[in-house]
């Protein structure tokens, strides 16, 4: 599985930001001006950011009006590793590397294609850039400043921490985690809710996103055929999550297709974690989630007599 570093500015006692003060509130807001297309296309880059999913109307509002656009050319250095930080990154278009010093040396950790972001987690934290991103094509993105990143998003995460860090301290599955790590995966969360019946995913879509149940209850089913003849599926009820219990991790720890659709019992929210944040954070936690796919098998042998479905992809 690839790793992926988010990349910050250095640690500056002057700039230690307390989200809870107004003080950053005095100075004006930063508004860059766009033309329509380029509000379309800015909005449309931003559509999956989990960072900006919890910001109300007006925030997301005062974020658009901040971020300015960025062209790069092949080979263009991003960020440095080391460096202070200015910016968050959204990617609209281009390829990147992601590199970081191992040994004297700078080692591909990860990639970035025409979708995604960088730069959040040491602009929260005020550490140095934690990695080198290198354009391998021509690309454009939309940044966001420092000062305006901090204002809204580091504050609007703080109220989310208060709401979510006792909920985060009770899952067994992040008891492996250092208290600072799991502050890191409450960051980077969002909440998401879901109607009785809705589909949260999809058997044999590609795999995005991490899910935690915060509340109510999901239907994990997988589809089988009804006989070795016939080409007609049915769906076959495999497992049921509840509170703090999680899904779609497999997907993301194989790197292949959902084996296995998910629909919410009655109403649901999860919290969710796209798949960067998955892979940086969640490393330590990864040999719990090894440990799940035989659980699944076993489950497989004894619904279908064979356990080839997760051996082929994972949900």
């Amino acid at each position: 599985m690839k790793v992926v570093l988010s990349a910050g500015p250095k640690f500056m006692c002057a700039e230690a930001f307390n989200p809870d003060e107004d003080e950053e509130d005095k100075e004006p807001l930063v508004t860059y001006p766009k033309t329509d297309e380029q509000r379309q296309r800015l909005q449309e880059a931003c559509r999956d950011i989990l960072l900006f999913k919890n910001l109300d109307p007006e925030e997301m509002s005062q974020v658009l009006d901040a971020m300015f656009e960025k062209f790069c050319t092949e080979g263009e250095h991003i960020i440095d590793q080391d460096d202070d930080g200015d910016n968050f990154y959204v990617i609209e278009s281009g390829t990147f590397n992601i590199f970081v010093k191992a040994d004297g040396a700078d080692k591909l950790v990860g990639c970035y294609d025409n979708r995604g972001s960088f730069g959040e987690l040491a602009l929260m934290y005020n550490t140095p850039r934690a990695a080198t991103i290198i354009a391998t094509s021509p690309g454009a993105l939309w940044c966001l400043d420092r000062l305006t990143f901090r204002r809204i998003i580091v504050k609007n995460n703080a109220k989310k921490r208060r709401l979510y860090e006792a909920f985060i301290e009770t899952l067994p599955l992040l008891t492996s985690l250092e208290l600072s790590e799991r502050m890191k995966v409450v960051d980077v969360i969002s909440s998401k809710a879901f109607s009785d019946s809705q589909q949260i995913i999809a058997q044999g879509d590609l795999a995005d996103c991490f899910y935690i149940v915060e509340s109510g209850q999901v239907r994990i089913t997988m589809k089988r055929s009804r006989t070795k003849k016939d080409q007609e599926e049915e769906e076959v009820d495999i497992a049921t999550c509840s509170r703090g219990q999680y899904f779609g991790e497999l997907a993301l720890v194989t790197n292949k297709p959902r084996a296995a659709s998910a629909y919410a019992v009655g109403s649901v929210k999860c919290l969710v974690m796209d798949v960067k944040a998955f892979e940086r954070l969640l490393g330590p936690c990864m040999d719990i989630m090894k440990r799940n796919i035989a659980n699944y098998e076993e489950q497989l042998v004894t619904l279908f007599g064979s356990s080839t479905e997760i051996e082929q992809q994972s949900a």
